[in-house]
């Protein structure tokens, strides 16, 4: 049975088996689960509050991705010399990502494993992500995405946003695009100041498109970018160890 675009707030399950079942862009929000049997429970997403037998699980997680990878802290910065070394960091990460998917096959690169992005349209969504947090919310374009850029699974229909996941660029033609959108992001940051970065965008003219036209903190809309950047490439990344682990 699938349930999908279901609005499900405040509903009750009692007595009810859920095994098996997968959640994929779903809201947990204020959730409370009471004599629950979790025996293999795999959560992937953000997580802040999460009590466990009453235990606050969250800052155990966040302490233990920030020891499995000790650059993770650097995408918090808190002044520009801050954001410019976290996105050099990134640029770094990347160059050893794109070193790995240039060794399979273009197939492969469209592939999508267990339902997630494949590898292209990771790049895609991360034209996407940054033609919206820094050409339009920062930058002021009313509506800069590039006709290949994709928004993410569960974003509705929004005038002027593409969406096509049926597009299949192929690795180079979607590296020129994002090559671009990556220089673009490092003259931002070149050219960031404290003044700046502590204070907020002007609202763009154009009230359709994502973000929503109202003004945000700066901060807000560089650390977006950053998240995104960070947080798709580990994906990426697992995807990429399932695909060159496969019989060839």
């Amino acid at each position: 049975m699938d349930f999908a675009g279901e609005d499900l707030r405040d509903s009750r399950f009692e007595f009810v088996d859920l095994s098996g079942t997968t959640f994929r862009e779903v809201k947990l929000d204020r959730v409370v689960m009471r004599g629950v049997e979790v025996l293999d429970l795999d959560i992937d997403g953000y997580i802040g509050k999460l009590v466990v037998n009453g235990v606050d699980v969250g800052p155990l997680v966040e302490a233990e991705l920030d020891r499995r990878y000790p650059e993770r802290p650097k995408m918090r910065p808190t002044d520009p010399a801050g954001y410019r070394e976290a996105w050099e960091i990134i640029e770094r990460l990347w160059a050893g990502t794109l070193e790995r998917a240039r060794g399979l096959g273009p197939e492969l690169l469209h592939e999508s494993v267990d339902g997630e992005f494949s590898f292209i349209e990771t790049l895609r969504h991360l034209v996407m992500a940054t033609d919206s947090w820094i050409r339009r919310a920062l930058l002021g374009e009313p509506a800069p995405w590039h006709p290949l850029g994709l928004g993410c699974a569960g974003m509705e229909d929004i005038p002027n946003i593409p969406r096509d996941r049926a597009a299949r660029p192929s690795l180079d033609e979607i590296l020129a695009i994002r090559r671009d959108r990556m220089d673009g992001m490092r003259d931002v940051l070149a050219n960031l100041t404290d003044e700046q970065l502590n204070s907020d965008t002007v609202p763009v003219l154009e009230p359709e498109g994502w973000p929503p036209s109202k003004s945000y903190p700066v901060a807000r809309c560089l650390r977006c970018v950053l998240n995104e950047e960070w947080q798709h490439r580990l994906f990426a990344e697992r995807d990429l160890d399932l695909l060159t682990a496969r019989p060839t």
